[in-house]
């Protein structure tokens, strides 16, 4: 449906446009004196000056990246047997993803435990030679007491026993080593089931990419997958110096993305480079959304916009109201006769696209948005019924 105000607009413009074009003529062919120049009436549209609230905004874009993101990889190398997730699929928490051929490492578990059951058996046999030997030097030394020994022979069992005590803590060490290998090839055969691990709160995540398929041979740390969470989104934008001071974390955003363009998301700055580029002179600012739905995906493209200052009061006039005469801005104001303008100087503030905040003294009543071109301070005027706040929306 056609907008009416817009047809408005350009018929004004058209209308006012025509008269002027006439009145150019008539200037041309016609030679006035300075006082008809003077009491000549030029059309003009005009708007009224404004009072109320007015908002700095920028409209920045960037792209969406998954808020957390981590690879997949395998403690151990090996023959990929099974890769049990794709692309796209939920992901839970400490869930088993793919698994690893694992015979050579179940036959290096079944020779440590071998190892482990021989250094069990000798430690049983140190252990047995080692009482026998204290017991034969407890019977040495009594027939010492008695003088059927001598002590020769009794230092002779006290070195025999002090060495089986000495194999004895051997073979406890063996039995200890013995357990460590086992248990680190157990968890070596462990790693061969490669699980989704990772730290934060959500219990669920999704598989971004996929890089391996079964029977390929991977060595350790290889990237299997790439598993991301989306629940929530992070877009990142890139600021200019202009805009960086006035940006902190908690300052919301709209944003908006070409594959929804009919739905807004709400956005939250959560932080800020604190340096630029050298190469773009720009800082990287990162906002957090909330997207339950998992409509946004990494890698979209976004608009955010931000309001980056805002005013409860405020002295404004259409952008169109703005005019440069001797390299100083200004307005022409509609006197309240409505007969004549007059020139009047003012120092521009914030800008929301349409309207642009003004200082300057007296301002009040209308402005002109349209025709200036031919107006000086004093100038006469004719404002055609309809042009009254037409051009200030």
């Amino acid at each position: 449906m056609i907008n009416r105000r817009l047809i408005v607009r350009v018929v004004l413009a058209l209308a006012v446009g025509v008269v002027i074009v006439v009145v150019l003529v008539r200037r041309g062919s016609q030679p006035e004196d300075s006082t008809e120049r003077r009491d000549r009436r030029v059309p003009v549209a005009v708007a009224e000056i404004e009072t109320g609230p007015i908002e700095l905004r920028r409209t920045f874009t960037g792209a969406l990246e998954a808020y957390a993101s981590f690879i997949v990889a395998p403690k151990v190398g090996g023959r990929i047997r099974s890769v049990y997730v794709d692309i796209s699929d939920p992901v839970d928490l400490g869930q088993v993803v793919a698994r690893l051929d694992d015979a050579e490492i179940e036959s290096e578990e079944a020779q440590a435990a071998a190892a482990l059951a021989v250094a069990e058996a000798g430690l049983v046999e140190a252990r047995s030679q080692a009482e026998i030997a204290i017991r034969d030097l407890k019977r040495i030394d009594d027939l010492r007491e008695k003088g059927f020994t001598s002590d020769s022979e009794y230092e002779v069992a006290e070195a025999e026993q002090m060495a089986r005590e000495a194999r004895l803590t051997v073979a406890e060490a063996q039995v200890v080593r013995a357990e460590a290998v086992l248990n680190a090839t157990r968890i070596r055969r462990g790693y061969s089931s490669v699980v989704a691990d990772w730290d934060g709160s959500d219990p669920q995540r999704i598989v971004a990419e996929r890089f391996v398929d079964e029977g390929e041979t991977v060595s350790a740390n290889t990237p299997l997958l790439r598993i991301v969470e989306i629940d929530r989104m992070t877009a990142v934008i890139t600021v200019t110096e202009r805009d960086y001071a006035l940006l902190h974390p908690g300052q919301e955003a709209r944003i908006v993305t070409d594959a929804f363009p009919e739905k807004t998301f709400r956005g939250t700055i959560e932080r800020i480079a604190p340096v630029f580029r050298e190469t773009t002179r720009q800082a990287r600012v990162e906002m957090f959304i909330p997207n339950p739905d998992r409509m946004l995906k990494p890698g979209m493209f976004v608009r955010a916009t931000l309001v980056l200052q805002r005013l409860d009061e405020a002295t404004m006039v259409p952008e169109a109201a703005l005019t440069r005469r001797d390299d100083a801005d200004g307005v022409f104001l509609l006197d309240p006769s409505g007969e004549r303008v007059r020139w009047l100087g003012v120092t521009t503030g914030l800008r929301d696209g349409r309207r642009v905040q003004v200082f300057g003294e007296g301002l009040s009543g209308r402005v002109v948005v349209l025709g200036q071109q031919l107006l000086d301070d004093g100038a006469a005027v004719i404002v055609p019924p309809g042009s009254e706040s037409t051009l200030d929306r």
